[in-house]
């Protein structure tokens, strides 16, 4: 995940008391200082990210990976080849005030949608050109 989005959870989690959401070893990129939550296996990465997913595909024992978060970490997976499909969350207070989807250009074609809660939910499949 990118650092951001591990900022917002850990936020969140110490607004409502929640344990780490995750129960697989978590991957942040960033180059900061990393508060690992107690119990959980977050690991700091940095770099290429074409190293990065050759760790997290071997971790998953050449499983599918989850990239949670990003804008900027999705679209060098994507530019990079390794990002297959995109799912998109759009909860309703992040509408006028929320940041890109992606850093920059990145060809989807929508496959699915549909609605979880309050949610808003997309399924896209990343055209490669």
């Amino acid at each position: 995940m990118g650092r951001s989005t591990f900022d917002w959870v850990e936020d969140h989690r110490a607004a409502t008391g929640d344990a780490w959401f995750y129960d697989q070893p978590s991957w942040v990129m960033t180059t900061r200082e990393l508060p690992v939550p107690d119990g959980a296996d977050v690991r700091a990465a940095a770099g290429d990210v074409a190293e990065v997913h050759r760790e997290l595909v071997a971790a998953a024992g050449g499983g599918d990976v989850w990239v949670v978060g990003g804008g900027g970490l999705a679209t060098a997976l994507a530019q990079a080849g390794l990002l297959d499909e995109v799912v998109v969350s759009i909860a309703p207070v992040t509408l006028g005030a929320g940041k890109p989807l992606l850093d920059g250009h990145v060809e989807l074609e929508l496959r699915d949608s549909g609605v979880n809660g309050e949610f808003l939910c997309a399924r896209y499949a990343v055209v490669r050109t």
